[in-house]
């Protein structure tokens, strides 16, 4: 049975990759007004990798890493925050965001796939039930607005369904691999990493690197709030509850995030919250709880 203090742990990673990373939606729209997508993540997993190598050592933890380790944090940084981050905004030029949203929505049914295939586990009914909700209420949520199905849609649509395979892959694997046994040592490492291939792509692409002193001061805020929570706190919360949970519960923050920034986005940028919006939150949530409830 686990401890009070491991129970609240629990619950509080949750409501960091819920809430912090449904904030992110609004920040990164912030953010990459001014700075390009591939060179705004770069920086952003920079710093917060510093961070966090600044804190597990103030801490008294090791930084050391085998071998193994770091191959296994290659491999998820690629898929989380290269593959998974960059590539996936990328696709946005072919296809409507809400369209996306509605695609990246299957990530818990590619996770219980995959961990029926990989770990044999069996897909338990509630599961699906809350799967099914889940993609229902993402529906409802983003077929309000019109889907553009531009030139070259379908490049986009592979690219995406790629990027949320690749996610629900990395989750998975992750939640076995042999990496650092430290949430913030592990993480470090995935972002570093990520952030050096993000820099190459950048470059590559002939980005323009905009120096942090010329950023208005509302792009230097949600830079900040990006690197501190949702970097530091989010993505290690994310480690800790892959590790600690099982991994469908922890796709569930694919359905709770789009109902954060909806609430988030009528708030903060006064976007219109329809009566549809608040039935598909309702929906997006009772599916969570199909999906994250023991009894």
């Amino acid at each position: 049975m686990k401890s009070i203090s491991s129970k609240a742990l629990i619950i509080l990673a949750f409501i960091a990759i819920y809430i912090i990373w449904g904030s992110t939606y609004l920040l990164n729209k912030i953010a990459v007004t001014e700075l390009p997508a591939f060179y705004l993540a770069s920086f952003r997993f920079l710093c917060a990798s510093i961070l966090l190598f600044g804190i597990a050592k103030a801490s008294g933890k090791s930084l050391k890493i085998s071998s193994k380790q770091f191959l296994n944090s290659i491999l998820v940084g690629f898929l989380f925050m290269v593959y998974g981050n960059g590539v996936f905004v990328s696709a946005l030029k072919y296809i409507d965001s809400g369209f996306a949203a509605l695609l990246a929505s299957t990530q818990p049914l590619f996770v219980l796939l995959l961990m029926r295939i990989l770990h044999g586990k069996k897909i338990k009914m509630k599961s699906v039930i809350g799967i099914i909700l889940g993609i229902i209420g993402m529906y409802l949520l983003v077929s309000q607005q019109k889907l553009v199905a531009g030139e070259n849609a379908l490049i986009g649509i592979i690219l995406i369904f790629t990027c949320v395979i690749g996610w629900s892959f990395a989750s998975v694997y992750v939640s076995k691999a042999d990496i650092p046994k430290n949430h913030l040592v592990s993480t470090g490492y995935q972002m570093i990493i990520a952030s050096f291939l993000l820099a190459i792509i950048s470059l590559f692409l002939g980005e323009a690197w905009i120096s942090p002193l010329v950023w208005s001061y509302n792009v230097k805020w949600a830079m900040f709030l990006l690197i501190t929570f949702g970097g530091l706190a989010a993505f290690t919360a994310f480690n800790y509850l892959l590790k600690k949970v099982s991994t469908e519960k922890v796709a569930t923050a694919s359905y709770v995030n789009p109902v954060v920034a909806l609430l988030l986005g009528w708030y903060v940028l006064d976007e219109e919250l329809s009566l549809q919006s608040i039935i598909a939150a309702v929906i997006l949530l009772i599916g969570v709880y199909f999906i994250t409830s023991k009894k």
